[in-house]
């Protein structure tokens, strides 16, 4: 946090304060939300099989399906989204979804598909909603860091919280959802009060950041005409972050539980605090960067580290010549340092550099509709192909495969826009 204060002639103290409280709050509602969404995860229903695949990887493609479908939605609903109101958007969204999970604790499997897919498709607008909040300043790259790994940290923290109340609560499986989304109710509500009261970005904040404004159809297809090919490119490469990070993220348990650490809840919590602390330091130290097409180039450059440490530490792990621990706590950080940023500053910073009148949201979810179908399509083609190995197998060697695609859709996107930017020259 020292790098807000690292240049005090660009960051007045209102401005430093502004982001602080706009972090905390931000990722404290986000880590909020995320427990309505994955804590069924470490349900694994044993002996449960429905269509010849095994009823938790139907719910976690319900549920993704869903997820999926909210981002293509999205598209639109979170690029036109208006200011005013959002906090009541907020309240239904995330109440339709909690409904869902109580619905899921009542009826008998598989009709708890549908109600996984509807929680989906509710909380996939989220995202889009509270980063709405905090895009368009000078700090947006620290503030936006900071809500991007609350995802992390509440993955792993929710899970924990599941787990604790399945082991020690003896909570049945079909309950954990709702009963976690009940301990972090209250939470929520007062968050997002919190949420409301962060102030507008400011006159200095919209002259080097530009004005954030809803963006209509018209825009939209402007922006994707002048930048087609990149915008191909960013599709591509955060598709297969996404795979890799979505798959690790909802099969956790059943890696852990492989690996050996199965009944270990703390393990969680353990390893994705730490690498949110890591990535929220490696993020924040753009806030220092005000020009902004040079931060937009170095977060190329952290993209690429990050496929490359997934890469090469999966392929030791393969090889034997790293254990499961240290492997899943390396490809996670790998992993995000290259999805976290295009959730918080590789958009912010698309949009500065080109001076483009518009939203972050409208990028996040074109990138994210596909990239969950991808990950919908991954753990589909697993079952259906009869893929006869565990996750601890199937999973090191996809992240191998998609981390050299990723590095080329990288270069790609990063010699693109260097080239666009030298042609376009924005004042």
């Amino acid at each position: 946090m020292s790098t807000l204060t690292a240049n005090p002639s660009t960051l007045s103290k209102k401005q430093v304060l502004t982001a602080l409280y706009a972090a905390s709050v931000a990722f404290l509602t986000y880590a909020s939300v995320y427990a309505y969404r994955k804590p069924f995860t470490v349900a694994t229903f044993e002996g449960l099989s429905f269509w010849g695949v095994k009823y938790q990887v139907l719910l976690i493609m319900s549920q993704g399906l869903g997820y999926m479908f909210s981002k293509f939605y999205g598209i639109k609903f979170i690029a036109e989204l208006k200011r005013l109101g959002r906090w009541k958007t907020s309240a239904i969204l995330v109440g339709s979804a909690w409904f869902c999970l109580l619905l899921f604790g009542l009826v008998p499997a598989p009709w708890g598909l549908p109600c996984m897919f509807v929680n989906g498709f509710m909380l996939g607008f989220m995202w889009g909603i509270v980063f709405s909040y905090v895009e368009g300043r000078k700090t947006t790259d620290f503030i936006g860091a900071a809500m991007a790994v609350s995802f992390i940290f509440a993955g792993g923290f929710t899970r924990s919280v599941a787990l604790w109340l399945k082991e020690s609560w003896q909570v049945p499986e079909q309950w954990l959802a709702f009963v976690t989304g009940l301990i972090f109710s209250l939470p929520l509500i007062f968050f997002m009060y919190l949420l409301e009261r962060i102030p507008p970005p400011d006159g200095d904040d919209i002259k080097e950041r530009t004005v954030r404004l809803p963006m209509t159809k018209e825009q939209r297809l402007k922006f994707l005409r002048l930048f087609g090919a990149g915008t191909i490119a960013i599709i591509i490469t955060y598709l297969f972050l996404t795979v890799m990070r979505d798959v690790r993220d909802n099969f956790m348990s059943n890696l852990w539980s492989e690996l050996g650490y199965g009944q270990k809840p703390e393990v969680f919590t353990k390893t994705e605090t730490i690498t949110s602390i890591v990535i929220l330091i490696m993020i924040s130290l753009l806030v220092g960067i005000r020009k902004n097409i040079r931060a937009f180039r170095l977060v190329h450059i952290m993209v690429l580290v990050g496929f490359l440490l997934a890469g090469i530490s999966s392929a030791l792990f393969l090889a034997g010549l790293m254990n499961g621990a240290v492997w899943m706590q390396l490809v996670g950080l790998g992993l995000y340092m290259g999805y976290i940023p295009f959730n918080c500053i590789f958009f912010e910073r698309l949009i500065a550099s080109f001076k483009i009148v518009g939203n972050v949201g409208f990028l996040i979810y074109l990138v994210d509709a596909y990239g969950y179908l991808g990950s919908t399509l991954v753990m589909l083609s697993k079952e259906i192909f009869q893929i006869k190995l565990t996750w601890s197998q199937f999973y090191p060697a996809g992240v191998v495969i998609f981390s050299v695609i990723g590095i080329g859709g990288t270069i790609f996107s990063l010699l693109y826009f260097n080239r666009k930017f030298e042609s376009l020259k924005p004042v």
